[in-house]
């Protein structure tokens, strides 16, 4: 991350804002970067001065979301036919594309919000959404609001303790885990309760 924010420390003006925005924008696409890394970068350029937080906040939930979309978009339109390709399942697996889409179709609006802080199954599970046909705006609607809880929250934190990124990096992993630990409590419920129910008609 420092060789990135020492890369951006060189240039002024829209350039920062831009870069990011396209950094978040090919990491919608999967490329083995962190988008974390990316936000925090935004963050510290910030702190440095060299970019505005606000106009960052705005760039880098545009860059998150266009991302998003597009992958949403690609499965959407291509899914079908890509998942029969060779190089499709060299990046992703059948067994993994199988299990994205059956925890889609068990409880897609959960399984969209929470893939905002599951780095390695985000593409996949946007791709897949799209591939299933999930209306976009139910997608826009979770994916948008993971966002705009994590993406403030990163650039905030980084910005207002720049100096103590350390403690920053464990903050915001403690609250990502906080969050996926309770959605998983929120999917546990449902399903025991639908087990419970299922038995109980069964019995009937």
């Amino acid at each position: 991350m420092d060789t990135l924010v020492d890369f951006l420390l060189n240039f002024y003006g829209p350039t920062p804002y831009l870069l990011i925005f396209g950094v978040l924008l090919a990491c919608g696409f999967g490329i083995p970067l962190p988008e974390d890394v990316v936000l925090f970068a935004g963050g510290l350029l910030s702190y440095y001065g060299v970019s505005n937080l606000w106009i960052m906040i705005v760039v880098s939930m545009l860059g998150v979301l266009i991302g998003d979309s597009v992958i949403f978009y690609l499965g959407a339109k291509y899914g079908r036919r890509l998942t029969k390709k060779w190089f499709f399942h060299k990046l992703l697996p059948d067994d993994r594309l199988n299990a994205v889409q059956k925890k889609l179709h068990d409880q897609g609006n959960k399984v969209i919000f929470a893939a905002r802080f599951m780095p390695g199954l985000r593409a996949p599970i946007f791709f897949s959404a799209g591939t299933l046909h999930l209306p976009y705006r139910v997608f826009l609607f979770y994916d948008g609001m993971a966002a705009l809880l994590s993406v403030p929250a990163i650039l905030g934190a980084v910005y207002l303790f720049g100096d103590e990124l350390d403690k920053v990096v464990r903050w915001i992993k403690r609250v990502e885990y906080g969050i996926v630990i309770v959605i998983a409590i929120i999917i546990l419920a449902v399903l025991a309760k639908w087990y419970i129910t299922h038995r109980k008609l069964r019995k009937a």
